[in-house]
């Protein structure tokens, strides 16, 4: 029979828990579980492979030799069984012998049978196992054969541990690789070092049962821990100790979306349907949406599905009662959380006072838990591979998150090391807060304007921080980008406003909107948003302009935002000038919309462009005399020149601020924009380097907006610098370039006393 029906699956399981009950040995059992799926799929071959010292052996069969049984065994990544508990993912057929990865094993005598499908059969999140089907005939099987094989393998992953017949938590496959010291490199997700005992999260429940006595009895548990879970986050989103109104409350407010998601609480209860208990059917549709996760490249978009992971843990400890965090049991001494990925809520339930550092072995910059790990000021390195394996619990780790790092077991060397630095920084930091209420002025008087960048409301905090002059770039696309919908005129216009009040009589380079390209939005069509070259593709003011009542209601509220004092607003990737003169006759139009209603309009609009597109240099004459003010990309610009990806890891050598072809790029944009009196900005990380920052200056820049970590070493570079003695020798450089310029420069630091970080 082919599996059809909710009904004709709860009878397997029925059938399934029959054979669990039974006083069976536990190899007699797996037999019996194969035979059962075999006759349920009318497959001719139903195989059960198990997770022993370090391979998948072959522990069950009906259709294969016998003989192969406890003979034939595959590595992890061996054969289709092997990339199935390799991958934690499912393949389904209908010709075996046509995949890369197929691996005959002729002692099973499989040679006959064509079609193939296989499920993992997954423990603590990790595949244990694998249940495959074959048949002679080439076919496909149905997807609701293959739900069937996932559930079943739940209820003989529930099998197989109680009988101790895999690879446990404490086997070697589970424990760090080795005691010795190490390093582990991942991906600075927020700034910041730390050092603390390793704590591992440990979200998963382990699930004792899954095959349910009454249906409506795990039905009635799994409403309640609804209403509890959503009682929870409720009472969460309103006691965030951030103030009102930031980005990570919208964050919040997403993640309160997902909780209220008919949707998922229905899949839930379909798999309660199928003869599932409350906890195995939660987790079977987790496992499903982990694997949609796997095969997600919108990084937004798997994000949303983490904090979905993230709200299911809590459902789960709460239908089954136990706690299961390292939150919830608590920290006892200074810690750094490592786990695969976290949520926004589940990091909010840590003691902040003993909560030092994250470690996620994924994660990303657009994360929530990043935003929200920012906001409370915590480091957090991501991206790093197998550290759940790596690190052990217990274990010593010092987290230098800026140099994308983590020191595991450390040496009493590396500890001294890790020591020093950490103090050195925060002498630094002391050194750099006292010039906070100095102007950036060089030692023969020149006044350097630095001002910050910016994307959440809570960044305005750093102006009165560092002593910045103001903020120089305020990305508006971040309420774009965490929203699950477009935000509201009124809702933008009340963060611009914020802003602006936070920023008092400092200047706020609003950007508009930067999205598209690899900031997809949830929102907007697939076929709109992705892209094979995303950086170069339909973005920023491309979309704004096609996408007209986008940029029309964000010119409205940036207008009424800035009633009453100056707006500044710069459009970005500008590659020509109608783009600029179209951005801005939108923005007119809208102004005289409100000044038609006698509605309180800006004291002045200053109009910019952001120069990061290398063609709009070629036609720069002809933009200037429209524009009030002009700043230069340096991140997208350079990777523009070099055609090179500033991420891509064998080009990171080749990605150099100080080379002559990006110094004279630059000087060739700077020169005729002092001569039509347009002020010249430098955003970007170019700008908050004090080396790179030195030769910005030398080429005659006088304006940077930098991170406000940046503040502190550039104005200190700056008020040590002689920049009346630097560019002429700049000057001789750039005609006659030596080999290495970044080494030359260095030098003429070091010989003139200019203070570098």
């Amino acid at each position: 029979m082919t599996v059809s029906t909710a009904s004709s699956a709860r009878e397997i399981l029925t059938r399934l828990h029959d054979v669990m009950a039974s006083r069976a040995n536990a190899q007699t059992k797996l037999n019996q579980v194969v035979n059962i799926i075999g006759e349920a799929t009318s497959s001719e071959v139903c195989s059960l492979y198990l997770l022993r010292d370090g391979a998948l052996e072959l522990f069950a069969t009906r259709g294969l030799s016998q003989e192969a049984v406890h003979v034939t065994k595959l590595a992890l990544g061996e054969g289709l069984v092997g990339s199935i508990a390799e991958r934690v993912e499912i393949l389904n057929l209908d010709e075996a012998a046509a995949h890369p990865d197929f691996a005959y094993k002729p002692e099973t005598g499989e040679e006959r049978f064509h079609s193939f499908a296989g499920v993992p059969i997954i423990r603590r999140e990790r595949a244990v196992g694998v249940l495959c089907v074959q048949h002679t005939e080439p076919r496909r099987y149905e997807d609701l054969e293959i739900e069937a094989l996932q559930t079943v393998g739940m209820v003989v992953s529930e099998l197989i541990a109680n009988a101790g017949l895999v690879d446990g938590p404490e086997s070697a496959a589970n424990r760090p690789a080795s005691t010795a010291a190490l390093r582990l490199a991942g991906q600075k997700l927020v700034d910041g070092m730390a050092r603390g005992f390793a704590v591992f999260h440990q979200p998963r429940i382990n699930i004792e049962h899954t095959v349910a006595e009454d249906i409506e009895a795990e039905r009635r548990r799994v409403y309640s821990a609804f209403a509890k879970m959503r009682e929870q986050i409720d009472t969460m989103a309103a006691q965030a100790e951030f103030g009102v109104g930031g980005e990570h409350e919208e964050v919040l407010e997403t993640y309160k979306m997902f909780a209220y998601d008919e949707g998922w609480s229905r899949r839930i209860n379909e798999a309660i349907d199928s003869g599932l208990t409350a906890e195995a059917a939660i987790e079977r549709v987790q496992q499903r949406t982990r694997m949609r996760m796997r095969q997600i490249d919108d990084p937004l978009l798997a994000d949303r599905m983490h904090d979905l992971e993230d709200l299911a843990n809590r459902l789960l400890r709460i239908v089954s009662g136990q706690l299961g965090t390292a939150a919830q049991m608590g920290l006892r001494q200074d810690a750094i959380l490592i786990a695969r990925n976290l949520g926004p809520a589940e990091l909010l339930e840590y003691d902040r006072r003993r909560l030092k550092g994250v470690i996620l072995e994924e994660g990303s910059l657009t994360a929530h838990v990043t935003i929200v790990a920012r906001a409370m000021g915590v480091p957090v390195l991501g991206r790093v591979k197998d550290v759940r394996r790596l690190i052990g619990e217990g274990d010593l780790l010092l987290l230098d998150a800026n140099q994308s790092a983590v020191f595991v077991r450390p040496s009493a060397s590396m500890e001294e090391a890790f020591e020093a630095k950490l103090a050195l920084s925060q002498k630094r930091r002391a050194s750099y807060a006292a010039l906070r209420g100095l102007p950036p002025v060089t030692r023969d008087g020149q006044r350097i304007t630095l001002m910050v960048n910016a994307g959440l409301r809570d960044d305005a905090a750093a102006l009165d921080l560092t002593g910045a002059d103001g903020i120089g770039l305020f990305r508006t696309e971040f309420q774009f980008l965490v929203s699950a919908t477009l935000p509201q005129r009124e809702r933008q216009q009340r963060l611009y406003r914020d802003i602006l009040d936070a920023a008092r009589d400092r200047p706020v380079v609003f950007r508009t909107v930067d999205i598209g390209g690899d900031k997809a939005l949830p929102y907007m069509r697939p076929d709109d948003m992705g892209e094979e070259n995303p950086a170069m593709g339909w973005r920023a003011l491309r979309v704004a302009l096609e996408r007209d009542g986008l940029m029309k209601a964000q010119a409205r509220a940036l207008l009424e935002a800035s009633a009453g004092r100056p707006l500044h607003v710069m459009f970005p990737m500008v590659s020509e000038p109608w783009e600029f003169e179209a951005a801005k006759a939108i923005f007119e139009a809208q102004r005289t919309w409100i000044a038609s209603r006698n509605r309180p309009l800006p004291t002045q609009i200053r109009y910019g462009a952001m120069l990061e597109v290398p063609a709009l240099a070629e036609c720069l004459d002809l933009l200037l005399p429209e524009l009030d003010f002009l700043s230069i990309g340096t991140n997208d610009l350079t990777q523009f020149l070099f055609a090179a990806d500033r991420a891509h890891p064998k080009l990171a050598e080749r990605y150099d601020w100080l080379s002559p072809a990006i110094l004279r790029f630059l000087r060739r944009i700077i020169v005729p924009a002092r001569d039509h009196g347009v002020p010249v900005t430098v955003c970007g990380e170019m700008g908050g380097r004090t080396l790179e920052a030195m030769a910005l200056l030398g080429l005659g820049i006088e304006r940077l907006s930098i991170t406000p970590i940046g503040i502190g070493p550039v104005k200190a570079m700056v008020r040590s610098l002689d920049l009346a003695a630097l560019r002429p020798v700049m000057e001789g450089w750039l005609a006659n370039p030596p080999r290495n310029l970044r080494q030359e420069l260095s030098r003429w630091a070091e010989d003139h006393g200019v203070e570098l970080a």
